[in-house]
Order: structure tokens, then sequence, then C-alpha cells
């Protein structure tokens, strides 16, 4: 590696740095939806304790971002289902256009996505 190839990359680090520290200060000013007592409580029965509150609330962000994808996911399922229904019975159902999310759905969206994890 060059001088000026090493001087970029040292750079490049820098910004990072500067970055992941404006991110986990900017943690400090932000209310999450999960509480920080419930992320502290199931964190200490999993055997961790961390008195910085920042690392809580990223595992609170990690945590309200996972949910949500599970979520969004699981609500995809219910319409691809409710859809299929539709097509079956079209004129009972098309007065009735409410959503139902079922265990099943909630359960293939929790399987696509550990597939996705693992």
């Amino acid at each position: 590696m060059n001088q000026n190839q090493h001087q970029q990359a040292s750079d490049g680090r820098h910004d990072d740095d500067a970055a992941l520290s404006d991110f986990l200060a900017s943690l400090m000013d932000y209310t999450p939806t999960i509480p920080d007592e419930l992320v502290e409580h199931y964190l200490a029965k999993s055997g961790f304790q961390c008195p910085d509150v920042r690392l809580i609330r990223l595992v609170a962000v990690a945590t309200q971002k996972f949910v949500s994808e599970v979520a969004s996911d699981a609500l995809q399922q219910c319409k691809a289902r409710q859809a299929a229904v539709v097509k079956d019975k079209r004129d009972k159902q098309q007065k009735d256009k409410r959503l139902i999310l079922t265990m099943e759905d909630l359960s293939r969206s929790l399987r696509e996505l550990s597939i996705v994890f693992y």
C-alpha cells in the first residue's frame, strides 16, 4: 500500500469513527419505543449488564427494527393469504376488506426472517 492509499484508509476509518460517535451521542436524546427498563430487564435475564444508556438504547433500536420487519412481513403474508381467499369467494369477501393477522402469517414471517439471519 502506498502512502496515498494508507492516508485514504486512515481518513475513511476516522470518518467511520466520527459517524459512530455522532450516532451514539444522538442516542442520548432519543426516546425509543421500547423502554430502557424493559431492555435492561431482558439483558439482565440473559446475564448482560451495562451501565451505558447508549448501548441499552442501541439494543432497543435494533429490537424495534426487528419487530417492525417481522410485523411488516407478516402483513404482506396476510394480504397474500386474503387475496387468495378473495379469488375463491369474490362476492362475499368483497364487502369485508379488514385484514386479519393470524399466527400462521406471523410464523411464516419469522421462518423467512430466520432463513435470512442464519
